[in-house]
């Protein structure tokens, strides 16, 4: 098969699809890899090596005119022209916030098959997985930061000095985002809440921190009064491929102490947060109500080097079963089917359908 990796265009996003090592493992099962120019060199990974591993150094179109193209970020409004009917697009597409790409690979015919999507029996997501551990990771990081004075926020260090309280970050949602969000926030030295659903998860962390985290069961009471004493609040609630709960609504803000923070990372599924809404790298942050909000819808894009690596360690499995097979892959591989979102002008994920009131067509009868 013939596989196109092309640069990512989207503000500030430097990683990359495959690193020289996927690329090569790629080439050495019989594959042509055609590799933008210049599209690793965010990751530190330079055109030299793509073309040491076995790749053609091309255009962007010349890579997007591949029979396969595999990429990080969804399609942006520039890269809509490249969608068509036999093409097999393998990326990130969370289309449930985007209706437009929805609509612009349903009227191409383009086959998408979503990371975000791909499921096991086990209900893991594992190629959302590593970068929900970055972005989970990077929460408490990027929110400190918001929280100091030049950056908007209430002045206050997140762990605190001796004497002085250090600050209060609440985590709704237990799941791989805010359970590494907790992690970093801990190991910060905050005083640290997580609120959820899931019992198994409360105990879990509960267990693993020994007293050291405050466990809540979520709910709308709980979430409106855990917001009043939040100085920083991290939003980590995923629902598969569907639109996030607005689980935090627009009129708890005023509740919010002047100056706190939210960094919602569901931003790029439509955010749990109401007041939400998707920001870049270089404008990171906005406020209402007079709290500061980090909506950045690619975090893991800030350290691309580690999220390249970590993305392409899960990917490149089932990106050797599409390009051995390639529909044929999706019928053979119950957990890569799950990833189909649109084919040949079918719209076959359920989240998305309901999303935008859409016909759904199931993948069974799609790839029949």
């Amino acid at each position: 098969m013939i596989i196109g990796i092309p640069k990512e265009i989207k503000t500030l996003e430097n990683r990359v699809a495959m690193t020289p090592g996927a690329v090569e493992t790629l080439v050495r099962r019989g594959h042509k890899v055609l590799v933008e120019a210049g599209a690793g060199l965010g990751s530190a990974l330079p055109d030299e090596q793509y073309a040491a591993a076995g790749a053609s150094l091309v255009s962007a179109a010349e890579a997007w005119g591949a029979e396969m193209v595999i990429k990080v970020k969804e399609p942006i409004a520039g890269e809509y022209k490249f969608l068509r009917k036999d093409l097999l697009l393998f990326t990130y597409l969370h289309l449930a916030a985007d209706r437009p790409l929805t609509e612009a690979l349903l009227g191409a015919g383009t086959i998408g098959v979503a990371y975000e999507t791909v499921q096991l029996d086990s209900g893991a997501l594992p190629l959302l997985v590593p970068m929900s551990e970055v972005a989970g990771r990077m929460a408490p990081q990027v929110g400190s930061h918001a929280l100091e004075k030049s950056q908007g926020g209430r002045g206050i260090l997140l762990g605190g000095v001796p004497g002085v309280p250090q600050a209060s970050v609440v985590i709704v949602g237990a799941g791989v985002v805010g359970a590494n969000a907790c992690k970093i926030a801990v190991g910060m030295g905050a005083q640290v809440t997580v609120l959820d659903v899931n019992h198994a998860r409360l105990q879990y962390l509960d267990d693993i921190y020994q007293g050291r985290v405050v466990t809540v069961a979520s709910n709308e009471a709980n979430i409106r009064k855990a917001v009043t004493y939040a100085d920083l609040l991290i939003g980590a609630v995923l629902i598969p491929g569907a639109k996030a709960p607005h689980l935090v609504t627009r009129d708890m803000l005023p509740t919010m102490k002047p100056g706190s923070v939210i960094v919602d990372v569901a931003v790029d599924q439509g955010g749990c947060v109401e007041t939400i809404k998707a920001t870049t790298h270089a404008v990171p942050t906005y406020v209402i109500d007079g709290v500061v909000h980090y909506g950045v819808a690619n975090m893991p894009g800030a350290v691309p080097r580690t999220s390249t690596f970590a993305l392409c360690n899960q990917t490149l499995p089932y990106a050797l079963k599409l390009a051995a097979k390639g529909v044929g892959a999706l019928r053979e591989d119950a957990a890569l089917a799950k990833g189909l979102n649109t084919y040949e002008g079918k719209l076959t994920f359920a989240g998305v359908a309901e999303a935008f009131d859409m016909p759904l067509t199931r993948v069974s009868e799609a790839l029949a």
